[in-house]
């Protein structure tokens, strides 16, 4: 059987983002960050839940962003919505500029191991001599 405490999000995670909220000079009870940790923990797993049925009857297997968004609307979290779709544009605009940076420099690291690997017509395999 598995640990209740093995479904919830870990606690000092919980703990870190209740304190960025509140002044430096706040405390925060042990007991506050559980009730926190229950209620984000079930937050996420009725948004998840709700994105996983429109997945299941759309025959497919994997949520993804766009999914969690329409559940975000779909069950009244409209403005939570609207913040993510702006977060995962953004985000999605971010890979696409660093997989095409990748590549134009994956394409240069090719070209500088041709020409290093040719010049004098020998690469460097070729240049050991048997002892």
């Amino acid at each position: 059987m598995e640990n209740d405490q093995d479904q919830l999000l870990p606690i000092a995670n919980v703990g870190r983002i209740m304190k960025q909220s509140l002044p430096p000079s706040a405390k925060i009870s042990k007991e506050s960050k559980q009730t926190m940790q229950e209620c984000a923990t079930e937050f996420i797993s009725f948004v998840t839940g709700e994105a996983s049925d429109k997945c299941y009857k759309e025959n497919r297997k994997t949520v993804n962003g766009d999914d969690i968004c329409w559940a975000l609307s779909a069950l009244g979290f409209d403005n939570y919505a609207e913040a993510i779709v702006k977060y995962l544009h953004k985000y999605r605009e971010a890979e696409r500029e660093k997989a095409i940076q990748n590549k134009g420099n994956d394409t240069l690291g090719k070209s500088e191991e041709s020409s290093q690997n040719t010049r004098g017509g020998q690469n460097e395999e070729q240049t050991e001599t048997p002892s």
